[in-house]
Protein backbone atom coordinates (compact mmCIF):
# COMPACT_ATOMS: atom_id res chain seq x y z
CA UNK A 1 0.00 0.00 0.00
CA UNK A 2 3.06 2.41 1.00
CA UNK A 3 4.41 1.45 -2.47
CA UNK A 4 1.33 2.55 -4.19
CA UNK A 5 1.14 5.69 -2.22
CA UNK A 6 4.80 6.70 -3.28
CA UNK A 7 4.03 5.63 -6.77
CA UNK A 8 1.01 7.97 -7.08
CA UNK A 9 3.35 10.69 -5.46
CA UNK A 10 5.66 10.15 -8.20
CA UNK A 11 3.05 10.48 -11.08
CA UNK A 12 1.93 14.18 -9.45
CA UNK A 13 5.48 15.14 -9.38
CA UNK A 14 6.58 14.58 -12.36
CA UNK A 15 3.20 15.64 -13.67
CA UNK A 16 3.73 18.89 -11.79
CA UNK A 17 7.57 19.46 -13.59
CA UNK A 18 6.26 18.83 -16.85
CA UNK A 19 3.45 21.17 -16.31
CA UNK A 20 6.70 24.16 -15.13
CA UNK A 21 8.54 22.95 -17.68
CA UNK A 22 5.72 23.70 -20.15
CA UNK A 23 5.06 27.01 -19.03
CA UNK A 24 8.14 28.73 -20.64
CA UNK A 25 8.56 28.98 -24.38
CA UNK A 26 12.10 27.50 -25.57
CA UNK A 27 14.72 30.18 -26.90
CA UNK A 28 13.41 29.23 -30.38
CA UNK A 29 9.92 30.18 -30.10
CA UNK A 30 11.04 33.88 -29.67
CA UNK A 31 11.69 34.59 -33.14
CA UNK A 32 11.78 37.83 -35.40
CA UNK A 33 8.83 39.13 -37.99
CA UNK A 34 10.58 37.87 -41.10
CA UNK A 35 12.09 34.35 -39.62
CA UNK A 36 10.62 31.22 -40.53
CA UNK A 37 7.96 29.98 -38.00
CA UNK A 38 8.12 27.68 -35.20
CA UNK A 39 5.78 24.66 -35.63
CA UNK A 40 3.48 24.47 -32.49
CA UNK A 41 4.17 20.99 -31.05
CA UNK A 42 1.23 19.60 -28.24
CA UNK A 43 2.97 19.39 -24.86
CA UNK A 44 4.11 16.43 -22.48
CA UNK A 45 1.64 18.01 -20.14
CA UNK A 46 -1.46 18.26 -22.13
CA UNK A 47 -0.76 15.29 -23.63
CA UNK A 48 -0.92 13.10 -19.76
CA UNK A 49 -3.61 15.09 -18.28
CA UNK A 50 -6.12 15.42 -21.91
CA UNK A 51 -8.75 13.23 -20.60
CA UNK A 52 -9.28 16.45 -18.07
CA UNK A 53 -8.73 19.01 -20.67
CA UNK A 54 -12.55 18.90 -21.76
CA UNK A 55 -13.94 19.13 -18.33
CA UNK A 56 -11.27 21.87 -17.04
CA UNK A 57 -12.55 23.74 -20.08
CA UNK A 58 -16.18 23.83 -19.27
CA UNK A 59 -15.16 25.23 -15.87
CA UNK A 60 -13.38 28.25 -17.67
CA UNK A 61 -16.44 28.65 -19.44
CA UNK A 62 -18.93 28.63 -16.33
CA UNK A 63 -16.51 31.09 -14.44
CA UNK A 64 -16.14 33.17 -17.18
CA UNK A 65 -12.51 33.19 -16.55
CA UNK A 66 -11.85 32.32 -20.37
CA UNK A 67 -10.59 35.48 -21.68
CA UNK A 68 -8.60 37.00 -18.55
CA UNK A 69 -6.74 34.16 -17.89
CA UNK A 70 -6.07 34.06 -22.00
CA UNK A 71 -4.58 37.43 -21.52
CA UNK A 72 -2.95 36.72 -18.59
CA UNK A 73 -1.30 33.43 -19.95
CA UNK A 74 -0.61 35.69 -23.33
CA UNK A 75 1.45 38.35 -21.36
CA UNK A 76 3.30 35.81 -19.46
CA UNK A 77 4.47 34.17 -22.67
CA UNK A 78 3.35 30.99 -20.99
CA UNK A 79 2.90 27.98 -23.32
CA UNK A 80 -0.50 26.76 -21.96
CA UNK A 81 -3.87 26.65 -22.68
CA UNK A 82 -6.14 28.01 -20.07
CA UNK A 83 -7.80 24.47 -19.35
CA UNK A 84 -4.05 23.38 -18.86
CA UNK A 85 -3.76 25.49 -16.41
CA UNK A 86 -6.89 25.07 -14.56
CA UNK A 87 -5.35 21.28 -14.37
CA UNK A 88 -1.99 22.53 -13.23
CA UNK A 89 -4.27 24.14 -10.24
CA UNK A 90 -5.54 21.08 -9.37
CA UNK A 91 -2.03 19.21 -9.72
CA UNK A 92 -1.08 21.48 -7.63
CA UNK A 93 -3.46 20.89 -4.49
CA UNK A 94 -3.99 17.18 -4.64
CA UNK A 95 -0.25 16.95 -4.76
CA UNK A 96 0.14 19.48 -1.69
CA UNK A 97 -2.78 17.23 -0.30
CA UNK A 98 -0.87 13.80 -0.73
CA UNK A 99 2.61 15.26 0.48
CA UNK A 100 0.83 16.51 3.69
CA UNK A 101 -0.83 13.82 4.51
CA UNK A 102 0.92 10.75 3.10
CA UNK A 103 4.73 11.65 3.53
CA UNK A 104 4.93 13.80 6.72
CA UNK A 105 1.85 12.16 8.41
CA UNK A 106 -0.40 15.30 9.05
CA UNK A 107 -4.18 14.32 10.03
CA UNK A 108 -5.55 18.00 11.10
CA UNK A 109 -8.29 18.84 9.33
CA UNK A 110 -7.20 22.62 9.34
CA UNK A 111 -4.01 22.12 7.24
CA UNK A 112 -5.40 19.36 4.99
CA UNK A 113 -7.53 22.33 4.36
CA UNK A 114 -5.41 25.01 3.94
CA UNK A 115 -2.08 23.62 1.97
CA UNK A 116 -4.21 22.34 -0.91
CA UNK A 117 -6.27 25.67 -1.41
CA UNK A 118 -2.64 26.89 -0.82
CA UNK A 119 -1.54 24.62 -4.08
CA UNK A 120 -4.50 25.34 -5.86
CA UNK A 121 -3.52 29.46 -5.53
CA UNK A 122 0.14 29.25 -6.14
CA UNK A 123 -0.07 29.00 -9.96
CA UNK A 124 -2.66 32.27 -10.18
CA UNK A 125 0.55 33.74 -7.76
CA UNK A 126 2.99 32.73 -10.18
CA UNK A 127 1.35 33.70 -13.30
CA UNK A 128 0.65 37.84 -11.32
CA UNK A 129 3.66 37.83 -10.19
CA UNK A 130 5.55 37.02 -14.15
CA UNK A 131 2.52 39.48 -15.90
CA UNK A 132 3.31 42.06 -13.27
CA UNK A 133 6.95 41.68 -14.25
CA UNK A 134 6.53 41.83 -17.66
CA UNK A 135 4.44 45.20 -17.39
CA UNK A 136 7.22 46.74 -15.27
CA UNK A 137 9.93 45.61 -18.16
CA UNK A 138 7.76 47.23 -20.98
CA UNK A 139 6.99 50.73 -18.68
CA UNK A 140 10.80 50.64 -18.36
CA UNK A 141 12.10 49.71 -22.00
CA UNK A 142 9.10 52.49 -23.84
CA UNK A 143 11.18 55.52 -23.38
CA UNK A 144 13.99 54.31 -25.13
CA UNK A 145 11.90 52.44 -27.59
CA UNK A 146 9.99 55.37 -28.51
CA UNK A 147 13.15 57.36 -28.99
CA UNK A 148 14.36 54.85 -31.54
CA UNK A 149 10.91 55.25 -33.68
CA UNK A 150 11.55 58.97 -33.68
CA UNK A 151 14.70 58.86 -34.83
CA UNK A 152 14.12 56.84 -37.50
CA UNK A 153 11.40 58.40 -38.90
CA UNK A 154 13.32 62.05 -38.56
CA UNK A 155 15.61 59.88 -40.67
CA UNK A 156 13.09 59.63 -43.29
CA UNK A 157 11.81 56.32 -42.35
CA UNK A 158 7.68 55.92 -42.54
CA UNK A 159 6.09 54.72 -39.20
CA UNK A 160 6.23 51.15 -40.64
CA UNK A 161 9.74 50.85 -41.63
CA UNK A 162 10.94 52.53 -38.35
CA UNK A 163 8.84 49.48 -36.44
CA UNK A 164 10.63 47.11 -38.91
CA UNK A 165 14.05 48.13 -38.19
CA UNK A 166 13.94 48.99 -34.33
CA UNK A 167 12.54 44.82 -34.38
CA UNK A 168 15.43 43.58 -36.67
CA UNK A 169 18.05 45.71 -34.76
CA UNK A 170 17.41 45.61 -31.19
CA UNK A 171 18.56 42.96 -29.03
CA UNK A 172 15.06 41.24 -28.20
CA UNK A 173 12.73 42.75 -25.02
CA UNK A 174 9.06 42.33 -23.91
CA UNK A 175 8.48 45.58 -25.69
CA UNK A 176 10.05 44.28 -29.24
CA UNK A 177 7.77 41.29 -29.02
CA UNK A 178 5.38 43.01 -28.68
CA UNK A 179 5.70 45.35 -31.75
CA UNK A 180 6.88 42.17 -33.80
CA UNK A 181 3.15 40.61 -32.85
CA UNK A 182 1.76 43.93 -33.90
CA UNK A 183 4.04 43.99 -37.30
CA UNK A 184 2.63 39.89 -37.80
CA UNK A 185 -1.08 41.35 -37.81
CA UNK A 186 -0.53 43.92 -40.38
CA UNK A 187 1.39 41.81 -42.59
CA UNK A 188 -1.60 39.05 -42.61
CA UNK A 189 -3.61 42.41 -43.48
CA UNK A 190 -4.93 43.64 -40.21
CA UNK A 191 -4.97 47.88 -40.15
CA UNK A 192 -2.13 49.39 -38.58
CA UNK A 193 -4.62 51.16 -35.87
CA UNK A 194 -6.37 48.19 -35.06
CA UNK A 195 -3.59 46.46 -34.72
CA UNK A 196 -1.83 49.12 -32.66
CA UNK A 197 -5.21 49.25 -30.51
CA UNK A 198 -5.30 45.34 -30.01
CA UNK A 199 -1.67 45.57 -28.65
CA UNK A 200 -3.13 48.21 -26.22
CA UNK A 201 -5.86 46.03 -24.83
CA UNK A 202 -3.66 43.23 -24.81
CA UNK A 203 -1.12 45.01 -22.61
CA UNK A 204 -3.44 47.27 -20.19
CA UNK A 205 -0.93 49.59 -19.85
CA UNK A 206 -1.16 53.27 -19.13
CA UNK A 207 1.93 53.75 -20.79
CA UNK A 208 0.90 51.77 -23.99
CA UNK A 209 -2.39 53.22 -23.94
CA UNK A 210 -0.99 56.85 -24.42
CA UNK A 211 1.54 55.79 -26.80
CA UNK A 212 -1.18 54.08 -28.68
CA UNK A 213 -3.70 57.19 -28.55
CA UNK A 214 -0.94 59.52 -29.54
CA UNK A 215 -0.49 57.74 -32.75
CA UNK A 216 -3.85 57.20 -33.55
CA UNK A 217 -4.20 60.70 -33.24
CA UNK A 218 -1.34 61.60 -34.67
CA UNK A 219 -2.90 59.71 -38.13
CA UNK A 220 -5.90 61.40 -37.93
CA UNK A 221 -5.29 65.03 -37.62
CA UNK A 222 -2.11 64.70 -39.96
CA UNK A 223 0.46 66.13 -37.11
CA UNK A 224 4.41 64.76 -37.84
CA UNK A 225 5.00 61.42 -35.75
CA UNK A 226 8.41 62.64 -35.55
CA UNK A 227 6.92 65.41 -32.96
CA UNK A 228 4.64 63.22 -31.41
CA UNK A 229 7.46 60.86 -30.73
CA UNK A 230 9.06 63.66 -28.91
CA UNK A 231 6.36 65.19 -27.07
CA UNK A 232 5.39 61.41 -25.75
CA UNK A 233 8.92 60.54 -24.79
CA UNK A 234 9.25 63.22 -22.92
CA UNK A 235 5.68 62.59 -20.80
CA UNK A 236 6.70 58.71 -20.42
CA UNK A 237 9.97 60.03 -18.64
CA UNK A 238 8.88 61.70 -16.79
CA UNK A 239 5.76 59.67 -15.41
CA UNK A 240 8.40 56.98 -15.11
CA UNK A 241 10.24 59.61 -13.01
CA UNK A 242 7.61 60.78 -10.68
CA UNK A 243 6.54 56.62 -10.08
CA UNK A 244 10.37 56.15 -8.90
CA UNK A 245 9.58 59.32 -6.39
CA UNK A 246 6.38 57.18 -5.07
CA UNK A 247 8.57 54.20 -4.46
CA UNK A 248 11.03 56.20 -2.93
CA UNK A 249 8.94 57.85 -0.44
CA UNK A 250 7.15 54.19 0.46
CA UNK A 251 10.66 52.99 1.49
CA UNK A 252 11.19 54.85 4.74
CA UNK A 253 7.71 52.92 5.70
CA UNK A 254 8.74 49.41 4.26
CA UNK A 255 11.66 49.80 6.34
CA UNK A 256 9.53 50.42 9.52
CA UNK A 257 9.00 46.59 9.77
CA UNK A 258 12.72 45.13 9.55
CA UNK A 259 14.00 47.72 11.74
CA UNK A 260 10.80 46.99 14.36
CA UNK A 261 10.95 43.29 14.67
CA UNK A 262 14.61 42.37 13.05
CA UNK A 263 17.13 45.13 14.08
CA UNK A 264 16.14 47.14 17.14
CA UNK A 265 15.44 43.46 19.39
CA UNK A 266 19.12 42.65 18.34
CA UNK A 267 19.94 46.38 19.80
CA UNK A 268 18.10 45.65 23.32
CA UNK A 269 19.62 42.13 23.47
CA UNK A 270 23.00 43.31 22.56
CA UNK A 271 22.90 46.41 25.14
CA UNK A 272 20.55 45.50 27.72
CA UNK A 273 21.08 42.05 28.43
CA UNK A 274 24.51 42.03 30.18
CA UNK A 275 22.93 44.43 32.25
CA UNK A 276 19.63 43.10 32.85
CA UNK A 277 21.18 39.44 33.94
CA UNK A 278 23.73 41.35 36.08
CA UNK A 279 20.84 43.00 37.58
CA UNK A 280 19.18 39.77 38.32
CA UNK A 281 22.61 37.86 39.58
CA UNK A 282 24.02 40.36 41.81
CA UNK A 283 20.73 42.65 42.80
CA UNK A 284 19.67 46.32 41.73
CA UNK A 285 21.39 48.12 44.38
CA UNK A 286 24.77 46.06 44.69
CA UNK A 287 25.44 46.98 41.15
CA UNK A 288 24.79 50.21 42.08
CA UNK A 289 27.72 49.98 44.48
Amino acid sequence: MTALFFIAIVLLGGGFVLFFIGLFPKASDTVSVFAKEVKQETSAFSSLFKPFLPFNKRVVKAFRAEKTLKNKIYLAKWKVSPEEFVSGKMLMAVLFFAILFFIFGVRQIVWLIVVPIFGFVLPDIMLNSRVNKRKYSIVRILPETIDLLGLCVGAGLDFMAAVRWVVDKVKINPMIEELTVVLKEINVGKPRIEALRDMSRRLNIPDVTSFVRTLVQADRMGTPVEEAFRILSEDTRMRRFHRGERQAMKAPLKMLIPLIFCILPVILIIVAGPIIIRFTQEGVFTTLK
